[in-house]
């Protein structure tokens, strides 16, 4: 239930209406509202905010992080760039953990984790997110468990256990790669299904935005690690997620609505203010510094944490919008006011 308050009007007119002036000229009225005051009774919001902390917003990013760099990690060892795809191999395994530890450090215990993979529920992102993450894990792990058997002496690489990992390496890394776009996007659909205001507003473009700022922070990684010689595919990466990462989240601000306030405001607009810095500078420095590796490093972590900066304003402003009445009731009622009777798409 929710209240909606007027400040103190000018006067009120003998229908009781607060702020309506009436007479002048012609006969004519002046309407002098105030702007409405949203309250919920008892102070309560009308969405709950997510119960979530920030390890949430944490795995948003690492889990984009791992679902990137399995592209990048692939596509260098079919192009033989091992120094590329030893950085993004072992970047993918890392992210991975941590993004991991992360969600079962939110849930609270591992059991948590294990039990939503007793069923498979198609409707559920979460069920559905599980899965993909649980599939690509094993995979990108074994991949990066053949990168590691490379760096061993020669002789422990001829070990029956040792040698099928070197084999499988490749092939796993590949499969790596084919399900690394759902774990970069799932997690978008995850947020926008929720009737959080900022994040179902978002629900056409977000996939969109978290999917160029995995692209721009695994392509980071890349320029961070990487030899230059090497760093090519990383770079256009990089670039390439950064460009599709900004115009999305513009596109996102259009349509969003009036929920899109709570991208520039408080706690997620600075967040996002920075996010569009360091990317935009990322993906310059990426550009100029093909032959520089210290320009390339740099680039690189300006582009990391760009994309952490992304999930961590695009987490805030979900939880602001849910804090602020106004940015339920406002848009249910702009939808009521376009609604025809009998036309089922309103």
């Amino acid at each position: 239930m929710t209240e909606v308050r007027h400040g103190g009007s000018p006067g009120r007119a003998r229908d009781g209406a607060p702020g309506r002036k009436r007479g002048g000229k012609g006969g004519a009225e002046q309407v002098m509202v105030p702007e409405a005051d949203f309250t919920s009774y008892y102070g309560r919001p009308i969405v709950k905010p997510a119960p979530w902390e920030k390890d949430i917003a944490y795995y948003l990013f690492t889990g984009g992080v791992a679902a990137g760099s399995s592209l990048l990690g692939a596509g260098a060892d079919l192009t033989g760039r091992p120094g590329l795809r030893r950085v993004a191999r072992f970047g993918s395994l890392g992210s991975l953990g941590l993004s991991i530890g992360f969600l079962v450090h939110d849930l609270g215990k591992p059991s948590r984790f294990l039990n939503m993979l007793r069923v498979a529920k198609l409707t559920s992102p979460m069920s559905v997110g599980t899965w993909i993450l649980s599939i690509h894990g094993p995979f990108a792990a074994l991949a990066s468990g053949a990168e590691i058997v490379s760096l061993l002496p020669a002789s422990w690489q001829r070990v029956g256990p040792l040698r099928l990992v070197a084999v499988l390496g490749r092939p796993a890394g590949l499969v790596g790669a084919l399900t690394a776009p759902p774990v970069a996007a799932y997690t978008a659909v995850l947020l926008a299904d929720t009737a959080t205001p900022a994040w179902h507003s978002a629900h056409e473009e977000l996939p969109f935005v978290f999917c160029g700022s995995a692209a721009a922070a695994s392509g980071g990684l890349g320029l961070l690690g990487s030899p230059v010689a090497e760093a090519g595919p990383a770079r256009a990466f990089a670039v390439g997620g950064a460009v599709i990462e900004l115009a999305a989240e513009r596109r996102m601000e259009q349509s969003m609505g009036l929920s899109a306030e709570t991208l520039h405001r408080g706690t997620a607009g600075r967040w996002m203010r920075a996010a569009t810095a360091l990317t935009v500078a990322g993906a310059a420095g990426a550009l100029v510094g093909r032959r520089s590796r210290v320009l390339s490093m740099v680039s690189g972590a300006a582009l990391m944490a760009g994309s952490l900066c992304t999930r961590m304003g695009v987490y805030e402003a979900g939880l602001a919008s849910a804090r602020d009445p106004k940015y339920t009731v406002v848009p249910q009622r702009e939808r009521a006011d376009r609604w025809v009777p009998g036309d089922d798409r309103q």
